[in-house]
């Protein structure tokens, strides 16, 4: 049968018309990410899996404890296809989690360690939630009594709390102890009997957040494969490869780039204590990468660790990065690429071999022959002329079909014939008789901060429920190092006194705003500019705020 089997309510899978030529013509396997990850165990079982700066997992021992966190999982009672909520920060602990869960037939759902009781609790009930998996260990938040409270109070469907590390929480498991229950061959035989559907949903992740709090991507099974699959065989990753990748392992973009590609190809997957200079140094000097992935943020800690550990990139064959690749490239000698993805399907990569020209001025082309790209006026579907800057849509084997159980939204992100719109601006360009692409912005209310995407309408929300403030705009301000930082303009009650940066941020902790949202920076206005129509004129605020820092470039509060 071509399809899912059964269909979950709230998901829009690809049309059967298209399924099927994408895999007649090659294009979409007929397996999932799960059975790949599977049997890549099982080929690479003796060589190095994950690594710290401390301690090596093969492939066989990754394979064995997913495997028991798999069966204790099932044990608990946990049906196939019911909603994981992940909330931690990088460790070989999130791995053998995250793993264990698709192995279990679960859908982790992607959250952030940043978020909190807004979107956890939105996201929670969203998607009908059983089990919640947290940090444990971290100094600064307690995660299990934060889990704890929100199963209490807001997420009613959660059954089980689980710990990555050691907690004294009541009523939170520990992975070491549901790892340690299991007999192993009880384990293989319960995720032996687990019913695969490669057409099936495999993991939530969460959009950037345009419209609100984030929505829920269903990513499937077999393009989760193909999408890494395509990733790994572009970027040539091998099985010798040591990768060093230090941003959210949980992000859409470091899963599908970095480890399951390098999982799949018998590399090794290399994870720093924090990101602190002195815990990369660390890592590199035990395990000498071959791989790098960057985002401009990161630089400065390149800079640092190559001041520590000079040889540090001795080895490396490669950088990847989104928005760095030309200044890499110039500055350390190695080859490196750009790209363009989103959590929603649609990746284009620069590739070895590409001209100059594109290498330092494009994010290169689509992964596969099948997707399929087009750049329109925006707001309407009239194709641009060559030359001319316009709004991306897409579709393609990997790209989604629609956001879980959020039809509103679906009737804007999607043409009707499938393209998605994802709001973002490019231009093409020919070269050596290729078309590549160049990024040219974006038409959605945003905040592009690292690597987060920060929707402008919630914090403007949050910023409103302050007792001094009468409306808000939110803009992203220009910055080096992020690319945006966030920049409240306000107006106030009673020509009142804007509240500090300070003020604001301890407020935004009150409500339960995720840290990254706040704003680094406020500025009073008496009233907020409007265009000829009525409408909210953030372009009058942006050459605003470029102003204002020139003539007054003292740093905002930075939000780490």
């Amino acid at each position: 049968m071509m399809g899912v089997r059964d269909p979950m309510p709230g998901v829009i899978y690809c049309p059967k018309e298209r399924l099927e030529a994408y895999v007649e013509q090659g294009h979409l396997p007929t397996t999932g990410i799960v059975d790949a990850l599977i049997a890549s165990f099982a080929e690479h079982a003796e060589r190095p899996c994950l690594a710290t700066a401390n301690r090596v997992w093969t492939y066989a021992e990754v394979d064995e404890l997913t495997e028991r966190f798999a069966g204790a999982l099932i044990g608990l009672g946990l049906k196939p296809l019911e909603r994981v909520l992940f909330q931690a920060q990088n460790s070989p602990e999130l791995v053998f989690a995250l793993i264990g869960c698709l192995k279990a037939g679960l859908i982790p759902t992607c959250t952030l360690p940043a978020h909190r009781e807004v979107e956890i609790g939105y996201l929670g009930r969203h998607v009908d939630a059983r089990l919640h998996i947290v940090q444990g260990d971290d100094p600064k938040f307690d995660f299990p009594a934060f889990a704890a409270r929100m199963a209490a109070d807001e997420i009613p469907t959660v059954r089980h709390l689980v710990s990555l590390h050691e907690t004294s929480q009541d009523g939170v498991l520990q992975m070491a102890d549901l790892i340690a229950s299991q007999d192993l061959g009880d384990a293989r035989a319960a995720v032996a009997a687990i019913q695969r559907d490669p057409f099936q949903v495999a993991i939530f992740q969460l959009s950037g957040g345009t419209t609100g709090v984030p929505k829920v991507i269903p990513r499937m099974q077999n393009d989760y494969l193909v999408n890494a699959t395509l990733t790994a065989e572009i970027l040539g990753y091998r099985a010798d490869d040591v990768m060093f990748m230090q941003m959210p392992i949980i992000h859409n973009a470091a899963m599908i780039c970095f480890l399951m590609p390098t999982l799949l190809t018998g590399a090794c997957f290399t994870i720093a204590k924090d990101m602190r200079v002195e815990s990369w140094a660390e890592l590199a000097a035990a395990h000498p990468p071959t791989i790098m992935g960057l985002i401009r943020a990161l630089l400065p800690r390149l800079e640092g660790l190559l001041e520590v550990v000079p040889s540090a990139i001795d080895r490396l064959r490669l950088f990847w990065s989104p928005d760095s690749a030309r200044v890499l490239r110039a500055k350390y000698r190695k080859p490196a690429y750009h790209m363009f993805g989103m959590s929603e399907g649609m990746n284009m990569y620069c590739r070895e071999g590409d001209p100059d020209e594109a290498l330092d001025w494009t994010v290169g082309r689509p992964m596969s022959p099948a997707d399929e790209v087009r750049l329109v006026r925006p707001g309407t579907l009239e194709d641009i002329g060559e030359g001319e800057i316009g709004e991306l849509i897409a579709r393609g084997p990997y790209t989604l079909s629609g956001y879980y159980n959020a039809p509103e939204r679906n009737r804007d992100a999607f043409t009707s014939d499938g393209f998605y719109k994802p709001g973002d601006l490019m231009e093409t360009r020919l070269i050596d008789g290729e078309r590549y692409y160049a990024f040219a912005g974006r038409t959605k209310d945003v905040v592009d901060r690292g690597t987060e995407k920060i929707n402008c309408e919630e914090v403007e929300g949050a910023v409103m429920t302050h007792p001094a403030v009468t409306s808000c705009a939110v803009i992203g301000m220009p910055d080096p190092v992020l690319g945006e930082r966030v920049c409240a303009y306000v107006t106030l009650r009673n020509a009142g006194v804007a509240p500090s940066v300070e003020d604001m941020q301890v407020h935004l902790r009150t409500i339960g705003l995720a840290k990254f949202k706040w704003p680094e920076r406020i500025e009073q206005i008496d009233v907020l500019p409007t265009t000829k129509v009525g409408k909210l004129d953030k372009a009058v605020l942006r050459e605003d705020i470029v102003k204002r820092m020139n003539a007054q470039p003292q740093p905002a509060t930075e939000v780490p």
